[in-house]
């Protein structure tokens, strides 16, 4: 299994940034997707998980700003996040399955400042 995210930086309070998560080495289509993320001296968060049916879900405090989505063709999961704020300040993974997985991707770093 191999999970690689891109698409991190820096962006200012109020804008967007999008994800990706090329993977590897497992029948993607039929597998679920999840992305989390931890911000410094916090412990590992849920963001979405995407279902091999399309169907998805958020944390509360992502609903209506991030949007997670699948290509099935590219083998890749993307999380769109729009409305940034500071508190979203984390290195985001992509991970196989539930988000407790232990097969999730290096990281990709998000930060929100002014």
């Amino acid at each position: 299994v191999q999970l690689v995210e891109s698409g991190g930086g820096l962006v200012q309070p109020g804008g967007s940034l999008r994800l990706s998560c090329a993977a590897s080495g497992f029948t993607f289509a039929s597998s679920a997707m999840s992305w989390a993320r931890q911000a410094p001296g916090k412990v590992l968060e849920w963001v979405s998980t995407i279902y091999p049916t399309g169907s998805t879900t958020y944390a509360d405090s992502m609903k209506g700003r991030f949007t997670i989505s699948r290509d099935n063709a590219k083998n890749t999961v993307y999380l769109q996040m729009n409305s940034l704020k500071p508190e979203d300040t984390a290195v985001y993974y992509c991970v196989l399955g539930h988000w407790t997985n232990k097969f999730k991707g290096q990281g990709t770093q998000l930060t929100v400042s002014s």
